[in-house]
């Protein structure tokens, strides 16, 4: 079931949300919905560059695989 909140934006954003959702041929309410959740998503997932880093890094990809050796054990705790 949707949720209804209220949100105070400054004339200037408003303005500014207003004409990206009509240029995009959305709702004002569907335009900023879509753009927290795109916002969401794009911090919840590492990009191609971070996930690069975490490929190359040896040391922070030994202690991964240690520490999904000890979850699959049951060693540790888990909160």
């Amino acid at each position: 079931m949707s949720k209804t909140i209220t949100l105070r934006l400054d004339e200037k954003i408003y303005r500014k949300f207003r004409s990206l959702a009509k240029s995009d041929n959305r709702s004002l309410s569907n335009f900023i919905e879509t753009a927290a959740l795109r916002f969401v998503e794009g911090s919840e997932y590492a990009d191609e560059f971070e996930l690069n880093e975490i490929r190359s890094n040896k040391d922070l990809n030994r202690s991964i695989k240690r520490g999904v050796k000890d979850a699959k054990a049951g060693r540790g705790r888990f909160a």
